[in-house]
C-alpha cells in the first residue's frame, strides 16, 4: 500500500499548498483526484515523488510502511513509483531505446530478458499506443506534440510496470481514440497489479476507467470523497457543489 498521512507542503521559500493530505492506495486499485485549477493536485504529485522545487513540512509517506518521504526522486522510482507529468520534459541526448532497458533493470533486476527481445517489446508498445517503430530511437519527448508526450508516457507506464503509477492530468490534449488507447492501457495493468492515482481536471477518461474512489481537492485540502457518481456530480454541476 502507498499511504499519505497528513501531508502538508509549501514551495521552497514560499507559501503553503497543502494541508494535511491523507490518502492511501492499494495495488489494483484505482484513486482519482478531481479539483479546479489552483487546488494542489500537481503539488501532491511533486511531493510524492520528491521534487525538490517543493518542501514537505508535515506528515510522511509510506510504502508498504516504509517511511519514503525524505527520498529522493530515483530511489521512489527504483521502488516501483511512477509518474507522469502533466507537461512532460524534453532530454535532448537520452533516447528510449537505451534509456528504458536501463531503468528496467533497477525496478526489475530480476528480468534478464535479453536486448533484443527488450527492444522488440518496445516496438509492440509503442506501436499499441499509437506511436510508430522509429519513436524508441527518439530522444525522449524531444520535438514530439502533446499528444505524443503523454503516449510516450503511458508507453513508458507499460515497459515499466511499476508497482503504484502517478498520472497528472494523462487525459489532456488527447482525442478520443488515443484516450480510449491509454484508458485500455490502464484497465490492463491495474488487472495485473498497478495501484493508480489519476490526477484530472475533467472526468473523461473516467468514462473508461472505473475508479474505487474519488477525491476532490480545494484550496489544498480534501473536501469531499465518494465514487464515481461524485465526479458525475461535478461534471454537471461544477466544483461549488462540494467543500
Amino acid at each position: 500500500m502507498l499511504e499519505i498521512k497528513d501531508l502538508q507542503v509549501k514551495i521552497k521559500d514560499g507559501e503553503k499548498i497543502l494541508e494535511g493530505i491523507n490518502l492511501s492506495l492499494d495495488r489494483s486499485k484505482v484513486v482519482v483526484i478531481m479539483g479546479p485549477n489552483g487546488s494542489g493536485k500537481s503539488t501532491l504529485v511533486n511531493a510524492i515523488m520528491g521534487n525538490w522545487k517543493y518542501d514537505i513540512t508535515k506528515g510522511s509517506i509510506l510504502l508498504d510502511g516504509e517511511d519514503i518521504t525524505t527520498l529522493p526522486a530515483y530511489e521512489k522510482a527504483k521502488r516501483g513509483i511512477f509518474a507522469s507529468f502533466q507537461t512532460p520534459p524534453e532530454i535532448p541526448g537520452v533516447r528510449y531505446v537505451s534509456f528504458l532497458p536501463m531503468a528496467l533493470q533497477k525496478i526489475h533486476p530480476e528480468d534478464k530478458s535479453t536486448i533484443i527481445r527488450l527492444r522488440k517489446e518496445m516496438v509492440g508498445i509503442f506501436k499499441a499506443v499509437g506511436l510508430s517503430e522509429d519513436f524508441i530511437s527518439r530522444h525522449i519527448n524531444v520535438g514530439f506534440s502533446g499528444g505524443e508526450k503523454k503516449r510516450a508516457e503511458i508507453a513508458q507506464l507499460l515497459f515499466l510496470k511499476p508497482r503504484y503509477a502517478l498520472l497528472d492530468e494523462v487525459d489532456s490534449g488527447l482525442d478520443i481514440d488515443a484516450l480510449k488507447n491509454i484508458s485500455k492501457a490502464i484497465t490492463n495493468m491495474r488487472e495485473a497489479g498497478t495501484g493508480f492515482l489519476i490526477i484530472t481536471h475533467f472526468p473523461r477518461i473516467l468514462h473508461h476507467v472505473l475508479p474505487d474512489e474519488v477525491l476532490i481537492l480545494k484550496g489544498g485540502k480534501i473536501v469531499e470523497r465518494g465514487d464515481r457518481n461524485l465526479a458525475s456530480l461535478i461534471e454537471e454541476k461544477g466544483y461549488e457543489v462540494v467543500g
